[in-house]
């Protein structure tokens, strides 16, 4: 039996992890002074890089104000003026924050409060939810069981509550060859349609759908009209729309929020990583005046909560996140980036025999690893591309966020890039010379082992 050499639990209990020491920008440095330029901001999560002085400030000032005051006795100036700042550049009536501490805690309380919402108007006949297959939308229960990724949900199905799925909008793989993209979008959109009629309409809840699919698809963006029929749909049948932004909102994709690239507004929205920019863990749900109303009219009384709702030194790290994001103008920043970024990528491996698709938006890209281009045959699950490319980017000095999978749970392989927004382009180039170092690498390890 082998001895471990840490105490801690690591998500990979045989990892030899090299130990993050500090930051500088974009980069990170580890205890043997070795600087990775982080290509993907952890998890899309570090939008501002590593030190920034105006977000250092921020939490040190509200540290000597006061670091936490429990909302169940308090509200706070950070939390207030947090709610302010993301209701003023929500769409639609977008118009209240619930402030939690993740992505998975914002789609918990965002299934919560869909089911609360029909019990206060009288419609609580409702308890199913629609989500996509391929989805992730968190780890805690609730949010599992919402996501289809088959391998994440396998070994806790027994625990899961009753969800059910339709095909994700995935161009690459499920458009056919003589179908536009609006047929496609319109026909992948028409199985909500399907599925609500199978269950019943007033059976359902809400459709849970990320706007650019992230971590299981690897940055895939919808097809023109297709969440403009899902929009049609959910209000047709009365159910509500809830999107997660969790990793694609907060400018990621070029616009505040993701689903304004869509034409639509979801009735809840929820969204976290670039929200505090990892400087300290904080998520957001976003509730339309609508759900609002009817919570305040009723019991008045959301029936959930966590022991640190709307922390005081969190919320403070993310409103001066967000402050930033907007004196700087860094969405238009991620669309001057993001079409930077797209065109190297695609010029360097366009033509790659084994990059199938390169996709996304703004500075949330995808590329998925195929064996054959021709028929699109990914590489066996069992080599384990995605892992060697991780590691070999690493030994470049690189951050990015590969994941198998991506077809079904098991087969199909990406990388999702995701880099912070203060990149120069000089270091755009950068990702690109690593990244193709590093697929070079993995490709010749997967050669040499299947012969």
């Amino acid at each position: 039996m082998a001895v471990a050499t840490t105490h801690v639990f690591h998500r990979h209990t045989h990892s030899q992890l090299p130990v993050a020491v500090c930051g500088e920008g974009p980069y990170i440095i580890d205890q043997n002074h070795k600087r990775y330029l982080d290509a993907s901001g952890g998890a899309a999560v570090s939008c501002l890089g590593h030190d920034h002085p105006d977000v250092i400030s921020a939490i040190k000032a509200q540290l000597d104000a006061i670091p936490f005051a429990h909302t169940a006795f308090f509200s706070n100036p950070a939390l207030e003026g947090l709610a302010d700042h993301l209701a003023a550049g929500a769409p639609g009536t977008l118009n209240h924050a619930y402030i939690v501490s993740g992505g998975s805690e914002a789609i918990e309380a965002a299934l919560k409060l869909a089911r609360q919402y029909f019990v206060e108007i009288g419609e609580s006949k409702r308890r199913l939810f629609i989500a996509r297959r391929q989805s992730y939308h968190g780890n805690t229960l609730g949010a599992l069981a919402t996501g289809g990724n088959l391998w994440r949900r396998e070994p806790f199905n027994p625990l899961l509550l009753e969800t059910h799925h339709i095909a994700p909008c995935y161009a690459y793989r499920n458009q056919q060859a003589d179908e536009s993209d609006k047929a496609y979008g319109l026909r992948a959109a028409n199985e909500l349609e399907d599925k609500i009629l199978e269950l019943g309409a007033d059976n359902v809840i809400g459709f849970v759908a990320e706007p650019v699919v992230g971590a299981t698809l690897g940055a895939v963006p919808s097809t023109s009209g297709y969440f403009q029929r899902i929009r049609e749909i959910c209000d047709r049948y009365g159910i509500l729309l809830i999107l997660d932004e969790v990793m694609c909102g907060i400018g990621r994709t070029g616009s505040l929020f993701a689903s304004e690239q869509d034409g639509i507004v979801g009735d809840l929205v929820a969204m976290a990583k670039g929200l505090g920019a990892g400087y300290q863990p904080i998520g957001a749900l976003m509730a339309n005046s609508r759900i609002y109303q009817a919570i305040y009219d009723g019991t008045g009384f959301f029936q959930h909560g966590h022991t640190y709702l709307g922390h005081a030194t969190a919320c403070a790290a993310a409103l001066a996140v967000q402050q930033v994001i907007k004196r700087d103008r860094l969405v238009r920043r991620v669309q001057e980036l993001g079409t930077l970024l797209r065109r190297m990528l695609e010029e360097r491996f366009l033509e790659h025999p084994h990059v199938g698709d390169i996709r996304g938006r703004g500075l949330f890209l995808g590329l998925e690893f195929v064996e054959d281009r021709a028929n699109k045959t990914p590489f066996s699950y069992r080599v384990g591309f995605h892992q060697i490319l991780k590691n070999a980017a690493m030994e470049q000095g690189l951050i990015c966020y590969p994941m198998g999978g991506t077809i079904d749970g098991r087969n199909g392989s990406h990388v999702l890039l995701a880099p912070p927004f203060i990149l120069d382009n000089d270091q755009v180039g950068e990702i690109v010379d690593k990244l193709a170092v590093a697929i070079d690498i993995t490709v010749a390890s997967v050669r040499k082992a299947s012969k």
